[in-house]
């Protein structure tokens, strides 16, 4: 089993209470299908498991398959600048077939961002360390698809249909 690398910390996005026993980290690509249909699932983990669960979410840009990838993860930075990494992340996926520059900057309109600031930040390239940093801990953590996820650490290799990963979010309490 792989293990992740390194554990979850402040720079990470986080939902949930830093005191929740079960921890749920995420390697995703925003512009991967696999990613989009997995997110209702997160969603719907994260109201069931309520308190009981910290949920991670870290860039994995597969770019050679996914053109748009990390353009939309340094959209999502972008809007993280500005407090609104969760809801950039939803509008992404949202239309996650529109993530050309101009489209990436309605959302940022539309999510009530300061435009002038988001462009300046997806101009100067000022979030990709941050997005290469988290897609170098993937590879250290042996991940190769997204999305991936990791429970308190351990790589789930099983299925994240929502049964499933449930029973394996319940295993690790």
């Amino acid at each position: 089993m792989s293990g992740l690398k390194p554990p979850v910390g402040p720079a990470d996005h986080r939902l949930g209470p830093d005191s929740a026993p079960v921890k749920l980290v995420e390697f995703g690509d925003l512009e991967c299908p696999h990613c989009r249909r997995a997110q209702p699932i997160v969603h719907e983990v994260r109201r069931r498991l309520g308190s009981k669960l910290q949920f991670v979410f870290r860039h994995f840009p597969l770019a050679t398959i996914h053109p748009h990838a990390e353009r939309a993860a340094e959209a999502a930075e972008a809007a993280a600048s500005q407090g609104k990494f969760w809801e950039m992340e939803d509008a992404i996926f949202a239309r996650q077939e529109a993530l050309e520059d101009e489209d990436l900057v309605a959302r940022a309109l539309a999510l009530g961002l300061d435009v002038e600031a988001f462009v300046r930040d997806l101009a100067s390239g000022v979030h990709l360390e941050r997005i290469r940093g988290d897609f170098r801990s993937g590879v250290r953590s042996g991940v190769n698809g997204t999305p991936t996820f990791f429970i308190n650490g351990v790589r789930h290799d099983a299925s994240w249909d929502l049964e499933t990963l449930l029973e394996a979010l319940a295993a690790a309490t």
